[in-house]
Formats: structure tokens, sequence, C-alpha cells
């Protein structure tokens, strides 16, 4: 059942009441036996207020002009072909016969121009074009498609135009019937000669076609009067009468069993329409004797009651069909627009909200029409969300897309880093630098789809092709330090075992054999380093403490003890170099201060009682003066090392 059948207003049985429309309805009725009138024509025909239907090719209204039959398989048919055979059908057929077949062909034309727009679509996203800057173009074949259509209709419109001429002229013929009842009265001839032209006249009339339907009422009104008169005036006799009044009733029961039947008819609007039909019939057919006039219209009109009850039931449940149908659209714009008016900076939740957006729009199809006041509105409503949420989103990529190009520039340069540091040696160092440059790889935003997997998979083989030198490096290096570590700990045994000699210099060299020794070991592994390096720092300082040398041998001692250290390990440079920088500021701290000293000097030798203050600044320049030479001893072993 469409939704726009439900203004009609059902036939309302009490109105069908024709037979009381004259001077005096009851006398007058029952004197002459004058034929019923049926019910109003604007009872019959309801006003039209039908929602357009948007899936009808040309817009035809619902009307009973015999269809040509559709016996092409149009499903079969290419693009091309169903373009030809529409061109065929318009220009061969009136519009009004090919309505249902013009229907099908252009479903059919419609379902393939849509897959060819989804692969066209499927390609343009395969090229890495984001979906919704997707625009489908019409090509020649729609161009044309659409030409024949608006041909149709052109077509139609004009058969409907000249169908409007046509009533006027069935108009004006039936008026010409009504005169010539009208004139049968003012006849002289016998009555059976007169009877005949009558019917004759009555045939005629029923072979006129339609007439307008706003100039209906008013020409049945004016028949049936003239109708009347003609009974009235010629008194046909009994037996004639009887036997025309007798094929009336019989015409009439017929119909009244068919309206009967409509009762049982599971669509009331299929129902409803068949009624109207009978009462166009019910029209046609003169008077019925008298004793069975009222019967026969009471029970024709309780059927007809009856199917409008029916209808105007369906009409209501259509109504509130309609007014939940308009809430729920109600809510999916509410929730559509709360969509639109959401705050997004990322394409991951702009995708989110696009398939929620678009679920909605599912949604929206899979309900039916609202009331037909509020449809265009709420639709309207609708599609201003979806069309601000879709001008948005296309906004944010157009932009989106120059923040990717400026990323992959940004990633091409790490990986141009990383491809420079692949086959360094300086683990440490490169491993530093790597961890760096992969925590801002992933700082930076995404790239163009496009370029997305080679730029990584570039960025991934620079990385994957160091750690996997590193790993082969350490695993081979394992053994070895352990080794290492064995050795160093003889070491660190032989050296606690070891006595101090009477003579220094021989003790002295020892000791220095042992810091030779332990620094020509190679590397311990990294967990053991710090320990064992300490362990043998202490005991060497407790040795060398021992030993009957100056403070400054035992300082420079100590200071090669600890550049040994550093050696064995990854920092070394780095480490030298910060001590190197530390005893650069200290020799330029003391220089300075030895400057201001002995300028203190000479400014308290001309002043008595400064010979405290005088001796004070000796002994700090002495200590300077000492502090100085041991800070340049350790440099020119710093120099040696590097």
């Amino acid at each position: 059942m469409e939704a726009n059948e439900l203004n009609k207003e059902p036939i309302e049985g009490t109105n069908v009441n024709a037979d009381a429309n004259s001077n005096d309805p009851k006398d007058l009725s029952h004197k002459l036996n004058v034929p019923e009138l049926p019910m109003e024509e604007s009872e019959a025909y309801p006003e039209d207020h039908d929602i357009p239907d948007q899936d009808n090719v040309a817009g035809d209204e619902v009307d009973d002009t015999p269809q040509k039959t559709v016996t092409e398989d149009y499903s079969t048919f290419g693009r091309a072909e169903l373009t030809k055979a529409l061109r065929t059908l318009i220009r061969e057929n009136q519009a009004a016969s090919i309505r249902d077949e013009v229907e099908t062909i252009k479903q059919h034309f419609d379902k393939a121009t849509a897959e060819l727009d989804e692969e066209a679509k499927a390609k343009f996203v395969e090229s890495g074009e984001p979906v919704e800057l997707y625009v489908s173009q019409p090509d020649q074949l729609q161009k044309e498609f659409s030409t024949l259509l608006f041909e149709y209709r052109n077509k139609r419109d004009e058969e409907r135009q000249s169908l409007e001429q046509i009533k006027e002229r069935n108009l004006a013929l039936k008026y010409e019937v009504i005169e010539g009842i009208k004139d049968l009265i003012n006849r002289q001839e016998s009555l059976d000669h007169t009877f005949q032209e009558f019917r004759a006249l009555q045939q005629r009339w029923r072979e006129i076609g339609p007439v307008p339907q706003s100039k209906l009422q008013d020409m049945w009104e004016n028949y049936h009067h003239h109708v009347e008169n003609f009974y009235n005036y010629i008194k046909i006799n009994n037996e004639l009468r009887d036997l025309d009044l007798k094929k009336n009733l019989e015409a009439k029961v017929e119909l009244c069993e068919k309206a009967e039947k409509l009762i049982l008819e599971p669509s009331p609007v299929k129902a409803f329409k068949a009624l109207q039909k009978l009462h166009d019939l019910w029209r046609e057919i003169g008077p019925v004797p008298r004793d069975k006039k009222d019967e026969i219209w009471e029970r024709f009109k309780d059927a007809t009651n009856k199917i409008n009850a029916r209808q105007q039931e369906h009409f209501e449940s259509l109504k509130n069909q309609l007014k939940k149908n308009l809430e729920a659209k109600i809510e999916l714009c509410e929730k559509a627009e709360a969509i639109a008016n959401a705050e997004i900076n990322s394409p991951r939740d702009w995708e989110q909200k696009s398939k929620e957006l678009i679920d909605l729009q599912q949604i929206w199809k899979t309900i039916g029409f609202a009331p037909k006041k509020e449809n265009n509105q709420v639709y309207e409503r609708f599609r201003k969300a979806c069309d601000s949420f879709f001008n948005n989103k296309r906004d944010f990529f157009k932009h989106y897309k120059e923040d990717q190009q400026n990323n992959l520039q940004l990633k091409t340069e790490l990986c141009i880093q990383a491809e420079a540091m692949k086959d360094s040696t300086d683990w440490k160092k490169a491993t530093d630098e790597y961890v760096r440059i992969q925590k801002r790889w992933k700082e930076i935003g995404p790239v163009p789809r496009k370029q997305s997997d080679a730029i990584w998979k570039r960025f991934r083989e620079a990385c994957d092709h160091f750690f996997a030198r590193k790993k082969s490096f350490f695993k081979n290096i394992d053994s070895e330090q352990f080794v290492n570590l064995k050795a160093k700990e003889a070491i660190l045994k032989e050296l606690s075992e070891f006595e101090l000699q009477e003579d220094n210099d021989k003790s002295f060299k020892a000791l220095q054999d042992f810091q030779r020794r332990w620094a020509e070991i190679g590397f311990v592994p990294l967990k053991e380093k710090d320990r064992i390096n300490q362990e043998f720092r202490n005991l060497i300082n407790q040795k060398f403490d021992r030993l009957n040398l100056d403070e400054l041998e035992k300082n420079l001692h100590k200071f090669r003890n600890k550049l040994d250290n550093w050696k064995s390990t990854n920092q070394f440079e780095e480490k030298i170099g910060q001590e190197r920088n530390k005893i650069m500021l200290k020799l330029r701290q003391l220089e300075s201060d030895i400057v201001v000293w002995e300028n203190n000097i000479g400014f308290f030798a001309k002043t008595k009682n400064s010979d405290a203050l005088i001796r004070d600044f000796k002994h700090k320049i002495e200590n300077g003066k000492r502090n100085m030479e041991l800070l340049n001893k350790k440099l020119d072993m710093i120099e040696e090392m590097l």
C-alpha cells in the first residue's frame, strides 16, 4: 500500500443518497419509480493528495490505462541495448500504455550504471585517493538515456493534455444526449418509437468516454433530472416498463453481489478501487421496481459502508505508521547533527564517524514515508546534516594531504640518517641514535598512502641491517668477554697476593706491569664490567698508597689507572673529553688566581704588618703551581691516549 493513498477519504455510505435529490424526494420517487442516483462523484473519487513516488520514472499518475505486456527479459540487456529498447518503445507506443515497461528498463539501466560506478569508485580508492573525494560523472549513454526519459515525459504530458480536450468534447456530446432526452418530451410519435429513441440515447450516453472531473456531478444531476422527466411524460406502458425495471434490478443485484465479494478482498485498497468502478456502473443502470428500490439500495450501501470502514481503518493504521516514521527520522536527524557538529581531529576518527553516519543513512532508507506536511522538511534536515559532515571531512583531508607531504619529507630525512649509520661499528653511539630517530619516527604523523609502505620498508631495512650486525657481533664476542673476565679475575687474585718489596722502584714497576696487563685484556661482560674495574682500581690504589712516593706521583698513577679503566668502556672518548675540559678549566682558573695572588703580594708589600698575609699568598702560589704541574702532566697522559 503506497503512503500517498493516505489522504483519500472513503466512500461514505450515508452520503450515497442521490435518490433523494428531487424537489420532493420521497413522493416523487415513489410515485414515478425514478431511477436511483448513484453516490456523488466527489465521494467516489476523493481528492488525491499523493506523496510522489520517487522511484516512478515518469511520475505517472496511477490510472487504469491498459499496459503493454512486457515480453522482453531486460535483465540480459546491456546499457546500450536498454537505451535502444527505450527509444523504440517510446517512438512506437502511447506513453500511457508503456509506463510499466519504461520503469522496468530504467531499473535495469540504473542497476548496470550503479555497478559501473562502483567499479570506478573501487579503482579510484585503489589508486590511493580518499573515497569521499570520488565524484560520479555521467557518461554519454546516461545522458542519452536521460534525454529519452525527458522525451517520454513530454509525450505523456501531451497525451494527457489531449485527453483533457477529449473529455471536454465528451462533455459536450453528453449534454447533446441530455438535450435529446429533453426533446423527446415534445415528440408526437408512437410510444414504442419514442422509447426506442430513448434507449438509443442511453446507449450513446454509455459509449461516450470520460468527462472532466470538476463537471461530473452537475452533468449527472442534469441527466437524471431529464430522465425522470421523460419517464413522467411518456408514462411508459407497464409491461415494457416492468421489463425494463426488472433488467435494471438484475443488473443492480449483480453489482451488489460483486460489492459483497469485495468485502472479502485481502487488500482494502484494491477493494476500494474496485468499488469505485461498481459505483460508476450503478450510475449507468436505470430505476428498479418501487418495492425493491430501498431494499436493493440498502444492500449496495451496506457493502459500500463495510468496504469504506476497512479502508478507513487501513488509512488510520497508515497515519499512525507515518507518525512513527517521522519520530524515527527526527531521532536520526538529531544523531546526524551530533556527528556533524562533533570536533574531529584525526583521520581514524573521521573514518569512524563516517561509518556511523553511513549506518544512519542505511537505517533512513529502511524507514517509510513521514506525513506529507513534514516529509520534505525532515528529509532536508537530515540531508543538511550529512552534507555538512562530508563537506567538513573533505576540507580536513584537503589540508591533511599537505601535512602528509611534509611528514613524508621528514621521514625521508630519517631514512637517510638511518642508512648513513647502518654500517657503523660504534655500537653504543649508533644504538642510541637509532633509538632517537625511531622515537622521532613515531612522533611524525602519517604520510600519503601511496608512499606509506615504501618509506616504512626503507627505514625498517636500514634499522634491521644495523641491529642484525650488532647482534651478530655481540654474539661472537660473548665467549671472548667471558675469557677476558676470567683473565682479569686472575690478575685481581695475583694483585691481592702481591707483596710490596723494599725497593720502591721495583714495586712501582711491578704495579705498572699489573696496570699494563689489565689494560691489554679486552672487554668483559657488561654486567660484570663496573664491579671488576672498581675492585681493580681500589686494590691498585691501595698498593700505590703504600709505596713511599710523593703525592704527585701517587696522583698521576691513580689518574692513569682511571684512564685505563675508561679505556675498557664504550664511552672512553666521551669521558676522556669531559675530563680534558675540566682540567683545562682548572688550569685557566689557577693561572688567573696566581696572577691575582702575585698582585696582592705587591700591594701588601708596601704596607706595615703584612708579613702574615704575604706568607699566606706565597703558600697559595706554591700550591697552585704544584697543582698546575699535576694538571699539565694529566693533560700529557690524556694526549698520549688520544
